[in-house]
């Protein structure tokens, strides 16, 4: 084994977090590119019953995982941390006050501005929003909102995934985009300003877009990157080109963290016939990524 120290968290123990970390950790190909850091052992003692459902005992053990490799990033005994899925429910019952990892992550970290991005090979999403009620979208898809993720996703993509100047596309939010005002007002109120200022600093974004096409175009090769106002709006495309296969990056850390796109399996837990497709390549970009980090230069 090689290569920049990847920790990989095993995420919720009652799930299928154990089974994909171990299978990641041992997979040829993420042997050649990094050497594998498992936080956490595939016996660690739920009481009787918990397995396969959220507890408060495994959002308390998961959490413990997470803030020890964090923490293990930032000092540099690891190089980038991989995580498998957590559940929000057993970090609840457990009185973890975040909602999930990327605010845990903002708060462990002292970052203020932190996105989630998901990437594939052939398109990648960035979420202006996260885990809230689409009931409070509109009122918090503020211009100054939209202009610091579309200038965060741009500064990542350019950085960590070397592609010199991004084609970022902005979705919006109501049907047709607005179509003018006359389906909502959101799209001419923030977005549009919000595109238009940031165009003025040397991005290429475009938008807002009909959300029902702007997919469509972006994987036949239109755009490199699309801004969602919302997670499923987002999630859902994703999903249903690459599940499996598209990996979790929350952008605007001091650190490289990567995951899966899927949920903890509690209805497979204990099976052993979890896959761990999405886990391999979690860890096989956090390497690639942490490479590149390396030599980025620290903002100043």
């Amino acid at each position: 084994m090689s290569g920049p120290r990847i920790g990989i968290t095993l995420g919720d123990p009652a799930g299928i977090g154990p089974e994909i970390a171990r299978k990641a950790a041992r997979a040829p190909e993420v042997l050649k590119v990094c050497t594998p850091v498992l936080y956490g052992t595939n016996d660690v003692s739920l009481p009787v019953g918990v397995m396969g459902r959220p507890s408060a005992e495994g959002g308390r053990i998961s959490y413990g995982l997470v803030e020890q490799a964090v923490n293990d990033a930032l000092v540099g005994t690891i190089d980038a941390v991989a995580t498998a899925p957590i559940s929000k429910e057993s970090w609840a019952l457990a009185g973890v006050p975040w909602l999930g990892h990327t605010d845990l992550l903002a708060k462990l970290t002292g970052a203020t501005d932190v996105r989630m991005l998901f990437f594939t090979e052939q398109i990648s999403v960035v979420l202006a929003t996260v885990h809230v009620p689409l009931a409070d979208v509109p009122s918090l898809l503020t211009y100054d909102c939209l202009v610091k993720t579309i200038k965060i996703a741009n500064q990542q993509i350019v950085n960590f995934f070397e592609i010199e100047r991004p084609r970022i596309a902005l979705a919006g939010i109501n049907p047709h985009a607005g179509e003018n005002g006359l389906m909502g007002k959101e799209e001419e109120r923030v977005m549009r300003p919000a595109v238009t200022s940031c165009r003025s600093h040397g991005i290429d974004v475009v938008g807002p877009l009909p959300a029902d096409t702007i997919f469509v175009r972006a994987t036949r090769g239109e755009f490199d990157l699309v801004v969602c106002g919302y997670h499923d709006q987002g999630l859902i495309p994703i999903k249903l080109l690459h599940y499996g296969q598209a990996v979790n990056v929350t952008i605007g850390l001091p650190l490289v963290r990567t995951s899966v796109d899927h949920g903890t399996g509690f209805d497979i837990a204990g099976q052993n016939r979890a896959d761990s497709s999405s886990m391999i390549a979690a860890v096989k970009l956090a390497a690639r990524l942490a490479r590149v980090k390396a030599l980025v230069p620290p903002a100043e």
